[in-house]
């Protein structure tokens, strides 16, 4: 990533080409498109292989507990603010 990428111009790369090949594929039977929102986080090196296990999991993990709670959660927990 050069000096002048920054995290949304990464982002928006991303959801761009991979909502290009989600369709062209038709693996939704409808037009997939990425909402605006995102969140970009850092995780310590000593937790990788923490987070790798969470996001291999989380299919399973969100039958449990929704995304939307846990994120709530973390967000509060963090002491982050939500932007409207």
């Amino acid at each position: 990533m050069g000096a002048d990428q920054t995290i949304a111009k990464t982002i928006g790369l991303i959801k761009g080409e991979s909502s290009n090949w989600v369709n062209k594929q038709n693996l939704c039977g409808v037009k997939f498109e990425w909402q605006e929102e995102y969140i970009a986080l850092s995780v310590s090196s000593s937790i990788v292989d923490k987070v790798r296990s969470y996001i291999a999991r989380q299919e399973e993990h969100h039958k449990k507990r929704t995304f939307d709670d846990e994120y709530k959660e973390f967000i509060k927990s963090s002491g982050l603010l939500l932007v409207s």
